[in-house]
C-alpha cells in the first residue's frame, strides 16, 4: 500500500509524487533529443501554415458533378476490396485465433507457431504486402485485396485470440467434463461468449480496410486511391474536393452502421 500511495497525488505529505514526474522528466528530454532526427522544427511547422491555408482555401471550388459516374465506380470498387479482404481474413483468422490463443491452443508449441505467423503478417504494412503483390499478379484489385487480407489476419487473429482468452472458465469445464471435444469446445463455449468482442472487432476492421483501400491505388492495386493521388498531382481541386467528400460520406456511413450493430450484438 505504501508503495502504491506514493505513486498517487496528493501524496500524504502533499507534495507531488516523485516517481512520475521523474518519468515524465525522462521521456521530455528523450522527446526534445529525437525532435532533430524527426525534423520537428516548430520554425518550419510556423512557417509552412500560410501554404496549407492556401492549400485549404483552393479546395473551396465547385465540384466536377461530371467525375461522379467515374467515382461511383471507383468507390464501389473500392468497397468491393475491403469487404472481400475482410470476409477472406475473417475465414483464416477464427481458426489461427483458436490456436493462438492460451487457453484453446491444443499444444503449446501450436500457440507459438500461430502468434509468430500472425506476428508476421503484421510487421509489414499494407503498403508493402500491396508492392509485393502488384509484382506478383500485376497492377488491378486482386493485388490490393491479398495485401489487405494478409495484414488483415494478423491484426484480427490477434483481437479473436485476446477475446477467445478472457472467456469465462466454467462452461469449458462443464463441457469437458462432459467429454465433449476439442471442436465442441471451442464451437459450444469459446466462441458464443467471444461473439460480441469477434464482431465488433470484425466491424471495426471492415471500416479500417475501406480507408486502407482507398490508399493502395497509389501502387496501382486498385480501388479510389490512384484518383486521388492523380488529383492531388494536378491539382484538379475540384476533382479532389468530390473524392475527399466522398470518402468522407463513406467512412461516416460505416462508422455510424458499426456503432447501430454493434449495440444491438452488445
Amino acid at each position: 500500500m505504501r508503495s502504491i500511495s506514493t505513486l498517487c497525488w496528493p501524496t500524504p505529505d502533499g507534495r507531488a509524487p516523485r516517481g512520475p514526474l521523474y518519468c515524465a522528466a525522462i521521456i521530455g528530454l528523450l522527446l526534445l533529443a529525437s525532435a532533430p532526427l524527426a525534423e520537428m522544427n516548430p520554425a518550419k511547422i510556423f512557417h509552412s501554415l500560410g501554404g496549407m491555408w492556401d492549400f485549404a482555401t483552393k479546395l473551396l471550388a465547385v465540384p466536377d458533378w461530371s467525375y461522379l459516374p467515374q467515382l461511383g465506380a471507383k468507390l464501389l470498387e473500392t468497397f468491393e476490396m475491403a469487404f472481400l479482404a475482410t470476409l477472406l481474413a475473417t475465414c483464416i483468422s477464427l481458426p489461427l485465433a483458436f490456436f493462438a490463443a492460451r487457453n484453446s491452443t491444443p499444444r503449446p508449441w501450436v500457440g507459438t507457431c500461430a502468434r509468430t505467423v500472425l506476428s508476421f503478417t503484421r510487421a509489414l504494412p499494407d503498403l508493402v504486402w500491396a508492392l509485393v503483390f502488384v509484382a506478383a499478379l500485376g497492377l488491378g484489385p486482386l493485388a490490393g485485396i491479398l495485401a489487405l487480407a494478409v495484414v488483415t489476419v494478423g491484426f484480427m487473429a490477434k483481437f479473436f485470440a485476446e477475446a477467445i482468452e478472457v472467456v469465462d472458465a466454467k462452461a469449458v469445464e462443464g463441457l469437458t467434463a462432459h467429454n465433449a471435444s476439442w471442436l465442441q469446445v471451442r464451437s459450444f463455449a469459446h466462441l458464443p461468449q467471444a461473439l460480441p468482442d469477434l464482431l465488433g472487432s470484425l466491424l471495426y476492421i471492415l471500416d479500417h480496410n475501406f480507408r486502407a483501400a482507398t490508399i493502395l491505388g497509389i501502387v496501382g492495386a486498385g480501388g479510389i486511391g490512384y484518383d486521388l493521388v492523380m488529383s492531388m498531382r494536378l491539382y484538379d481541386f475540384p476533382r479532389l474536393l468530390l473524392i475527399m467528400l466522398a470518402i468522407l460520406l463513406v467512412v461516416s456511413s460505416l462508422d455510424r452502421l458499426s456503432d447501430v450493430l454493434r449495440r444491438k450484438i452488445t
